[in-house]
């Protein structure tokens, strides 16, 4: 079952998106990976994964991964975000994580929940996006 994953990070936390997408690639190409701007061009040519790349956040990216999540369009979301460092699009990036909450949207903030995220995935833990996607066609 493919599912759709978006991938965004925040400046700081770009290097170690990229690591794990790096070090998870063979989980990750069996998805269809959406990320905003730099992110998903670092993913692209560092980790060698096909993605489907949306403006940078602070210029609408986050709000274009909102809409997918809004119209049941997202099935997972790994935001590696940096909560020491203010961010100009916050009001964005915390819009995107309520819409998480609103949709029952997995979501992981940091590496730690990323991997057993991922490790769930690859066990079929969140089959039931699938079975609630059937539903609503």
């Amino acid at each position: 079952m493919k599912m759709k994953i978006a991938l965004i990070a925040h400046d700081s936390k770009k290097d170690s998106l990229v690591e794990f997408a790096i070090a998870y690639k063979e989980i990750l190409q069996q998805h269809d990976l959406y990320a905003t701007g730099t992110t998903g061009r670092r993913i692209i040519e560092e980790a060698g994964l096909s993605v489907t790349c949306f403006r940078s956040g602070p210029l609408g990216g986050d709000q274009q991964m909102g809409a997918m999540i809004a119209n049941n369009d997202m099935d997972m979301v790994f935001f590696f975000r940096d909560p020491l460092t203010a961010q100009p699009h916050e009001p964005d990036c915390t819009a995107l994580i309520r819409l998480c909450d609103v949709y029952n949207i997995p979501l992981a903030t940091n590496m730690g929940t990323a991997e057993i995220l991922l490790k769930g995935l690859q066990e079929g833990f969140v089959d039931w996006r699938l079975i609630q996607e059937r539903k609503s066609n």
